[in-house]
């Protein structure tokens, strides 16, 4: 990995899309004007509905040159190619998976996108665990299930500034994801999400400490932070954590853009000092 500045946006979004849109493109802005050279994006940036984003779902366009009928993909690749920074499209509801079959039962997938700074896709991780729990919020009962189909397959992506992971939101409690993700080379590893107000206010930063720790990774996350509608209040303090567990930046609520330098040395000397990956017994 060489030293890179990066930066977490955080978003309030809502059900309309072209507003969303303008409101990702103004942070991403502020993170290049920062020097970001990688900048992510929360889950369901361009669409955020009590209902899922089924509606807002776009068939997934894998060339360079996204047409303008698929408005969320193209929006992200146009910001990353005139800004010149890599740009992590969280979570972007698709219509068909990655073998180019159309999804099954009104259902879409909820994929994270990586484009880089002349808006070349490099990679596309399809979410594979599902929030499907029952919270003590104002909506009581969340069943992802119901409007998104999962993925099957973990994500690392080479890039010019060493290996990086992929995962959204729900996959963070399930630790074997991301001890696969650092076995296959991750450095860093991303987490978009939109955690309830609750689960985040209880796990959090809990999780994510964890998932940098037990890995020696550097955790870049970038969550929404507000009210969206009367039932879905999600938590915030998007943060960067470094492989030994410490905070480099951390948000409150609302729109928030952080950003961070990750140095190769630290990366280097945690994982010297405490080699976790290779000192495993199966």
């Amino acid at each position: 990995m060489k030293d890179l500045t990066v930066a977490a946006l955080q978003m309030v979004s809502g059900e309309d899309v072209a507003a969303n849109l303008a409101q990702g493109y103004r942070l991403a802005q502020k993170a290049a004007s920062e020097g970001a050279e990688i900048a992510l994006l929360p889950e369901n940036f361009a669409h955020l509905a009590d209902q899922g984003s089924y509606s807002a779902a776009e068939t997934f366009a894998s060339g360079d040159a996204c047409p303008q009928q698929q408005p969320i993909q193209h929006a992200v690749q146009h910001w990353a190619r005139e800004l010149g920074i890599w740009l992590i499209a969280g979570a972007t509801p698709l219509l068909d998976r990655p073998n180019g079959q159309p999804t099954a039962g009104r259902r879409c997938r909820s994929a994270c996108l990586v484009y880089d700074n002349h808006g070349r896709l490099h990679a596309r991780y399809d979410k594979i665990h599902l929030f499907d729990v029952d919270v003590d919020d104002a909506a009581g009962r969340y069943r992802e299930s119901n409007s998104i189909e999962p993925g099957d397959a973990p994500c690392t992506i080479s890039t010019p500034f060493g290996k990086l992971g992929l995962s959204i939101c729900f996959d963070l409690r399930f630790p074997e994801l991301y001890r696969t993700l650092a076995s296959a080379g991750a450095e860093v590893i991303v987490v978009p999400a939109a955690f309830t107000h609750a689960t985040g206010q209880a796990h959090w930063l809990t999780l994510l400490k964890a998932r940098a720790i037990e890995n020696g990774c550097y955790v870049i996350a970038a969550n929404q932070g507000g009210q969206h509608s009367a039932k879905r209040h999600t938590w915030g303090h998007s943060v960067i954590i470094d492989p030994w567990g410490d905070v480099l930046a951390e948000a409150g609520e609302g729109e928030a853009v952080i950003t961070a330098t990750l140095s190769s040395t630290t990366l280097e000397k945690v994982r010297r000092n405490m080699p976790l990956l290779s000192m495993r017994r199966l």
